[in-house]
């Protein structure tokens, strides 16, 4: 059953915070990718390449998990499981080309393969923020 996102979950998908984005093996083990994520509603937007593991992956078993850390306070992080529930050809780039912006200011440079946007509804989330502050290592 969906759930509603909270306003720090929210807050984390719609930064420049990177997400790692686990589907699931044909063979059963768990397969976590680096990703950009975006938001539509209280659904998560994942682009990748229709014929992409993650892609195939999902079709099989749309069940999946993303953890995603702030970037600018890996204190302040969320895990969020749920299931793709739609695959959306994206031929106009409407979701690619926001995320690249979002990420590296200008539109995704590759157009030459349509992508899918992977719409995640989510059943389970959790924020923590845990009360350290992040600081740099000092030089040995």
């Amino acid at each position: 059953m969906a759930i509603t996102l909270t306003s720090d979950i929210k807050r984390l998908l719609d930064g420049r915070n990177f997400a790692h984005f686990a589907t699931i093996l044909p063979d059963g083990a768990p397969l976590s990718t680096p990703v950009w994520v975006g938001r539509e509603g209280d659904f998560v937007i994942i682009c990748t390449e229709e014929g992409s593991l993650k892609s195939r992956n999902t079709r099989r078993d749309p069940r999946v998990a993303i953890s995603i850390v702030d970037v600018n306070d890996p204190y302040a992080q969320a895990q969020l499981r749920g299931r793709v529930v739609e695959w959306r050809p994206d031929c106009g780039f409407k979701y690619l080309d926001a995320m690249s912006n979002k990420f590296v200011g200008k539109d995704y440079p590759y157009h030459d393969e349509v992508p899918v946007a992977l719409v995640i509804e989510v059943e389970k989330a959790r924020y923590r923020k845990e009360p350290f502050e992040h600081t740099q290592a000092a030089s040995a």
